[in-house]
Parts: C-alpha cells; structure tokens; sequence
C-alpha cells in the first residue's frame, strides 16, 4: 500500500505542481503562454485518452506489471522535465511537452492497476480503508501540490527539484512494489483484436475539443479552425459511439455504464475534478492580480491541503455508516460553498485572502468526505473479471474532467479579463486597474460552482441509498493487511 500511494503521489503530487508553479517555469524556459497552457492540462488528458487501454490491459496482463510500467515512465517523463533547456525555442517546448505527455501516460498505468489491485486483494470494511489511504494519494496529493510546487519554486533548489524528487519517490516506489503478484483475470475468453478504431477515433474527438478549448482565444471562438475542429470533434465521437456499440471486443465497453451506480459515481467524478480548474484560476489571479509569488499562492491552499487529508477517513466512517450516496451529497456540496467564496474576487487583497482561505479549506472538507464513498461505491458495484476496465473508466472521468475543468476555467479567466473596464460591474474595492483580471476569475471561478451543481444532481438521480456491493456479502472476508508474497 505504501508503494501505491508513492506511486499515485508521484502524479498528483509532481506532475500536477504546474497547476501552480506555470508561470515560474514559463519565465524560466522562454515558453509561449499557449505552449504553457497546453503544457498544463496534456498530462490529464493523456491520461485520460489512454487511462482505459491500460485498464484492460491491467485485468490480462497483470495489474502489478502494469502497475510498474506507470512507475517506470513517471520517473522517464520527470526526467524529461528536469533536463529541459532554457530558451532554445523548439526544443524546449518539445521536451517539456514529451515529458508532460509520458507523466500523463504513466498516470493511465498506475491509476487502474491500483484500483483493481485493492479490489483484489481487500474486501469490506478492509477495502474501504485501503481506498481511504489510495485516495489520501490521490486527493491529499493534489492538495498538497500547489504549495509544495511553490515552496521549490522560490527555494535555492528552484522549480526543477520538483522533478528530481519526483524521480526519488518514484524510484521508492518500484522498490516498494517489487513483489507485488501480476494479479490478472483468469480463465478469460479469447481476445478480440485491439480496437484500434475506436480508440483513434476517442483520441482525436478529445483532442480536437481540448485545442478549442484551450486555444479558442488565440484562434477566435468563431475562425474557420475553431469551427472546423468543432465539427471534427462532433464527427469523431459520433464515430466512437457507433464503433464501441457494434464491434466485438471494445475499446470502451459502454454496457458497463447499465450500472446505474457505477454511471452515478463516475459522472460526479468527472465533475468534481472539473472543479481543478478552481486551483489554477485562484492562484493564478492572486500572482498576476496582486503581485504574490508561487509559494505564497500556494500558502492559500494550506487549509485545503490539511482539510482533505483529515477528512478522508471521515469520509470512510460516513460511507460504513450512510452508504455512498449521502456522503457523496454533503462532500459536493460543501465543496460548491467552498468554490463560491473563492469566487468573490470584488473584495480588497486582503478580505480576499482570508475568504478564500476559508473557501479551500473548504473545498477540500468537502472533496475529503465525497472521494473514498464515490471510489469504493464505483468498484463496488462491479464484477471482480472487470475490476481494471472499471477503474480505468472511473479514473479516465477523474482525467478528462480534470484536463477540460482547468482548460475551460482557464479559458472562461482569459477570456472575460479582456473585457474592457467599463463593461465591468461597478461592484470591485479597492484598485481598479486589475478589475478585468478579477472579474475574469470571478466567472472562472463560477464555473466550477455550475460542475459541482451537475455533479450534485447526477449523485441524487443515480447514486442509491444502500451500499451496492451485493458480492460483500457472498465473498469471504480477507485480512485487514493480506500479504502481497502470497
């Protein structure tokens, strides 16, 4: 379990840094600000293109060997990253574009395998607590980037040390899992050819729509390129569909999502890690707005980082006591309230400081009580043959969701900043020479607010009162802590 939290550390912890440390790194390298832009969200949607493939890869070839592949790339794109030259055009964008790619990669190995390899092995109440320590990974690493990224960023060491520990934990990790056993499905039919198509057509339908959001600025939301990737985008998911829904062996076996459960838990997951896009607009109005540097930006999330690593294990007792369903409701909710006092950038540097504060700490009780309810009620409600598919699904909506929250929210900030100060609402203290900025994160802001109401929504429609695991009660108990040697 140590291994596996090192491992999923390794990309929530250092690959998402750049949520925060962006604007550092881009002085430092000489990088556009859309290749900066782009550099941010292509480690989530990497992940989340190809999160599934190794999914299903995890339940044939083994999710222990899939599990170490992940830890391999994670320290080959750190690598990348570290090594980047500074201000040699190309090449600089290229390398830390390659290593933002293969992190991204190395996240859609070790998320599944991870997943189904606690399915495997842990049942019950000893299930949910292995899934309380995966998500303090995954959720309290996330947390805890933003301001560990600005810590280095400013230290002596500087923001490429990052990527230097990133390597050492990394490498601490494949120590650590070294003897975990392949655990794949056994006795399974005989496979079906890859399906190539499918996923070509998934890649490019994803790709297209995260160039229009990312760059509908520099573009033009309605130019000839905009429109026809639009269209390009329409085109190739209509394709996926028809393709996943007529061919044997899918790359993306959607009769998966007649579960209404595992649907429920897997849309809100998409929709609460919209919700990323809060981080990067957040302390990225407070260093362009207010002046502050990458480190004191991420002192604002100091409470955000405590409060979700605390809560965690809340979140579990609720889910032992209520079921998923309730827990998942109060964690979106309170984490709605969180984003809308984030969101009142009208006030002066100060009041802001301490309101948003208060707002991602938050966010983060909030994310803290919904994460270890919504995974274990998502594997749960699957069959153990389809353990590795399911979690790739689960963590691809985790992915995607991430990659288009902050590319949209970004979007929605850059956008409404260059509205002209006139067409500001006359409702911001304080200096008025940054009020398009603030009013631009306002609304960026309020996006995620609209995400965690969809998600809300999607928990009370699909998301049932009872615990759905029906296997819990047919399948032995195991140990609290079964040997991995066995």
């Amino acid at each position: 379990m140590l291994g596996i939290i090192f491992a999923i550390v390794t990309f929530w912890l250092f690959a998402q840094t750049l949520l925060n440390v962006i604007p550092a790194i881009q002085g430092s390298l000489g990088l556009k600000s859309t290749v900066a832009n782009l550099a941010v969200s292509v480690t989530a949607l990497m992940s989340g293109l190809f999160i599934v493939v190794f999914g299903g890869l995890a339940d044939h070839v083994g999710r222990g060997t899939i599990l170490r592949l992940g830890i391999a790339l994670s320290i080959a794109g750190s690598l990348l990253i570290a090594l980047t030259p500074a201000k040699q055009g190309a090449l600089t964008a290229t390398m830390i574009m390659a290593g933002r790619i293969v992190q991204g990669l190395s996240a859609a190995c070790v998320m599944p395998s991870s997943l189904a390899l606690i399915k495997d092995f842990y049942d019950g109440h000893a299930r949910e607590r292995a899934l309380s320590f995966w998500s303090i990974g995954s959720w309290g690493g996330s947390g805890f980037c933003s301001l560990f990224g600005g810590l280095m960023a400013v230290s002596f060491l500087g923001w490429r040390s990052i990527f230097w520990i990133s390597i050492a934990v990394a490498a601490l990790a494949l120590y650590l899992t070294r003897d975990t056993p392949v655990s794949r499905v056994a006795g399974t039919a005989t496979p079906h050819r890859f399906d190539w198509s499918g996923l070509i057509a998934f890649v490019l339908a994803m790709l297209a729509i995260n160039i229009v959001i990312s760059q509908g600025p520099r573009l033009g939301w309605f130019s000839g390129a905009s429109l026809g990737l639009i269209v390009a985008f329409v085109v190739f998911i209509l394709a996926f569909f028809w393709v996943e829904t007529h061919k044997p062996g899918p790359f993306v076996d959607l009769s998966i999502f007649d579960n209404k459960t595992f649907a429920g838990a897997t849309l809100s997951n998409f929709l609460l890690n919209g919700s990323a896009g809060t981080l990067v607009v957040a302390l990225g109005l407070v260093q362009h707005a207010a002046g502050w540097s990458s480190l004191h930006a991420g002192l604002l999330t100091l409470g955000y980082l405590v409060a979700i690593v605390a809560t965690i294990r809340v979140g579990e007792k609720l889910l032992q006591r209520y079921g998923p369903k309730r827990p998942m409701m109060w964690g979106t909710s309170i984490t709605a309230v969180g984003i809308i006092l984030t969101s009142l950038t009208f006030l002066l540097i100060g009041q802001y400081t301490v309101v948003a504060f208060i707002g991602f700490t938050l966010y983060g009780v909030g994310l803290g009580f919904y994460a270890t309810p919504s995974t274990d009620a998502a594997m749960s409600s699957v069959s153990d043959d389809r353990a590795g598919e399911a979690a790739g699904l689960y963590k691809m909506a985790s992915s995607l969701g991430s990659a288009f929250g902050v590319a949209i929210s970004a979007a929605i900030y850059t956008a409404a900043a260059h509205v002209p100060p006139h067409l500001v609402p006359h409702i911001f203290f304080g200096r008025q020479s940054n009020v398009a900025l603030r009013f631009g994160g306002g609304l960026g802001l309020l996006f995620n607010v609209f995400m965690c109401l969809v998600a809300l929504i999607s928990i009370i429609v699909a998301v049932p009162e009872a615990q759905p695991d029906e296997q819990r009660a047919a399948r032995p108990q195991v140990p609290a802590s079964p040997s991995f040697g066995s």
